[in-house]
């Protein structure tokens, strides 16, 4: 192998090494202010895409210890995800959304598992983390607001009848 191609071997290869997760997509017809524009979006979630020999990637990918065993027809592109993987997905398919016809993600590679192409768009329809956090924190606080809300009511009830009582006791006086 020539001394460049080994050069990008190795790259790819710590590439794959430092993602967290890193999703195959199939792309058609990528301009290059669209590749700004995602390369953009994407450095927001600490992730990355990059246009990949098929060859390089699958050799780089099998040098890192990562058993990849799809046929990707078409050009490669992979989304390398250093940071939150879901959020980086999210991103993807959000942009993806947008410009539709261009992209077509084939699988991915999430912390050690490999799923179809159907099951990271299922992941990418998943709530974020802060808004998982902030349900079952709502689902936490419902009884004690509700046992709250039951308790105020008698309360206020009590005194609503005490002061009817009051009332009615000075005009009968």
């Amino acid at each position: 192998m020539r001394p460049e191609k080994n050069l990008l071997l190795g790259e790819i290869q710590s590439k794959i090494d430092q993602s967290k997760g890193m999703l195959l997509v199939r792309y058609n017809k990528l301009s290059p202010n669209l590749s700004w524009e995602l390369a953009a979006e994407l450095s927001k979630k600490e992730s990355l895409f990059e246009v990949v020999k098929k060859r390089i990637f699958f050799k780089a990918a099998s040098a890192a210890g990562k058993e990849i065993n799809q046929k990707i027809d078409g050009h490669l592109g992979v989304l390398f995800m250093m940071g939150d993987a879901l959020d980086a997905t999210k991103a993807f398919f959000s942009f993806c959304q947008t410009n539709q016809e261009i992209f077509y993600v084939e699988g991915g590679e999430i912390e050690g598992r490999f799923y179809s192409a159907a099951e990271v768009e299922a992941l990418s329809k998943l709530p974020s983390k802060d808004a998982m956090r902030a349900q079952f924190l709502g689902l936490l606080e419902a009884p004690m607001a509700g046992t709250l809300a039951v308790m105020e009511s008698l309360l206020t009830s009590v005194m609503h009848c005490i002061e009817n009582k009051s009332q009615q006791t000075t005009k009968n006086e």
